[in-house]
């Protein structure tokens, strides 16, 4: 690591950057350009970038110097927003979305525009695996995964539907946070499925995500599913307090005989480790969430999307995806009743996920079924990402350690519903515990 004042550390977290900021003005106002320099080298094989920034000069406020990425279906008023779709390549949007403009408020460099899927779909970009060029940095926040992994931002916006936050946080080697659903404003962020859509973050470390959180959590009359979190404060010189020996029911679902074994292994030395270092751990599964939450999301989020997106895909066939056109066709061709059906049954499951985590501070599962695939035409199984996004718990992704091929592995922790602090204190302490920093990759 370089010393704090001799010059850019592409691995310091948004915490260390403000601290070293603070001793060195030098340091401030070159951070961002050396960030863009870093990008440009980086590009021609990483391709996380849809549109970089021109001007990366620093700003006054809480952020100042933090180059900030923004997903490719987040609204930037200075620069295009092509939404993953060749349809929107020239767009510039006439205002910048909430999130956006609440970052420029707090002095943050908005660093350019990284690659999303296909409206957060499953058409990917071109985006590859820092780690290796030739397997998926995962979907759809794949430039913003792949950019704070590269070193190239501190943090960065992207947004799940499915497992889009967590699932490319865990192939990347990040930390990647989904907070309850609700807790952000989507205003200017571009809508799959308004009753699943969640803005989350990527970066570096435990702290970095809270302070995001903290400073963009919020409430607007413009977006009608926004619920307040309690309120909380992250200290930008100090972080996130842990929560010491905390609670912990681990959930394996039915897909565990399909995880990659090398992500069995690190998942098994997690457990061990948390409970040697003082941790209560159960395993205890929730049968009737694990039986019916891939069937109902998927029918909501089709849904939800044929609306929003049927009359693109009739207007434009030769430039939407065939991904896309399935969306659409299978959300059509549902009935209304099993719609409102799944919608009911998912208010049901998020009011019992309260019971649910009665005597426990978290649920510890999986992000993902092992390593990054290999290829970038699939980005990967969302599964074990699916019954958080559908009951809107709050969910956060952690490195915890490399599989056969080299590829960072993740674990994933999960809240109560509206309990991101308590989450984000576990998950300080477990990221204490475990103490796994991946590192920069070879770029």
């Amino acid at each position: 690591m370089n010393d704090a004042m001799s010059g850019p550390d592409f691995g310091a977290s948004v915490l260390e950057l403000l601290r070293r900021f603070k001793q060195d003005d030098r340091l401030a106002d070159g951070y961002a350009h050396a960030c863009l320099e870093r990008a440009k080298a980086a590009e021609p094989v990483l391709k996380a970038f849809e549109y970089l920034p021109r001007d990366v000069s620093r700003r006054p406020g809480l952020l100042s110097g933090i180059p900030i990425g923004i997903k490719d279906i987040i609204a930037t008023s200075d620069m295009p927003t092509t939404n993953g779709s060749p349809i929107y390549r020239d767009h510039v949007p006439a205002q910048d979305a909430w999130v956006v403009e609440r970052l420029r408020q707090l002095g943050a460099t908005i660093f350019g525009k990284t690659v999303s899927t296909e409206f957060a779909w499953r058409h990917p970009g071109p985006t590859t695996n820092p780690w290796n060029a030739r397997h998926t940095p995962g979907g759809s926040s794949s430039g913003s995964a792949a950019a704070v992994a590269a070193g190239i931002v501190p943090l960065a916006l992207g947004t799940q539907t499915l497992g889009s936050v967590i699932r490319p946080a865990a192939f990347n080697g990040v930390v990647g946070l989904k907070p309850s659903f609700g807790a952000i404003p989507r205003i200017g962020v571009h809508p799959l499925s308004p009753s699943l859509d969640h803005v989350g973050f990527f970066a570096r470390r435990v702290d970095d995500v809270a302070l995001a959180l903290s400073l963009l959590a919020a409430t607007s009359d413009a977006d009608v599913h926004g619920r307040p979190l309690p309120g909380f404060n992250t200290d930008p010189g100090q972080g996130i307090a842990p929560l010491e020996k905390p609670r912990l029911r681990v959930m394996r679902f039915q897909h565990w005989a399909s995880v990659e074994a090398d992500q069995q292994k690190v998942f098994e030395a997690a457990v061990a480790q948390l409970r040697e270092a003082g941790a209560l751990v159960e395993e205890r599964e929730w049968e009737e969430l694990d039986a019916v939450n891939w069937d109902m999301i998927n029918t909501i989020l089709a849904c939800e999307a044929s609306l929003i997106f049927g009359d693109l895909v009739e207007r434009y066939p030769d430039r939407t995806s065939n991904h896309l056109k399935t969306l659409v066709k299978a959300g059509k061709t549902t009935a209304a009743f099993d719609y409102l059906a799944a919608r009911s049954r998912q208010e049901k499951l998020r009011t019992a996920l309260a019971e649910q985590m009665s005597g426990f501070d978290a649920v510890l599962t999986l992000p993902a079924f092992g390593e990054a695939p290999n290829g970038l035409d699939f980005t990967g199984k969302a599964e074990y990402c699916a019954p958080w996004t559908l009951i809107g718990a709050p969910a956060i992704s952690l490195p915890a350690g490399f599989g056969k091929n080299h590829l960072p592995l993740g674990i994933q922790l999960v809240g109560g519903y509206r309990q991101d602090r308590r989450l984000l204190s576990v998950a300080k302490w477990v990221e204490g515990v475990l103490r796994v920093e991946p590192g920069l990759p070879n770029l």
